[in-house]
């Protein structure tokens, strides 16, 4: 998809039109900014390719039963406990 230059758009005319621009953005590539009183709010841009990144495989360890019970967590006894592993 080409590149193209950002369209200014007032953050009224965005609200009205919010929809057939996120379609004109996902479909064409378009960019815009959106405006409050002349002065730049926001960019309206597409998904990089690929889209979102999976989490899978993003966690460092398990807690074992780190909730099931009724004592209050302590994150430097959890810390601790942690790297003894």
């Amino acid at each position: 998809m080409a590149k193209q230059s950002q369209k200014r758009i007032a953050a009224g005319q965005f609200k009205a039109k919010c929809l057939s621009l996120l379609n004109e953005v996902a479909e064409k590539g378009s960019e815009y900014v959106v405006t409050k009183r002349g002065k730049a709010v926001a960019r309206l841009v597409p998904m990089e390719s690929g889209g979102l990144k999976s989490l899978k495989g993003s966690v460092l360890y398990q807690a074992e039963d780190a909730f099931l019970d009724d004592e209050e967590w302590d994150m430097e006894k959890d810390e601790e406990r942690h790297l003894e592993k």
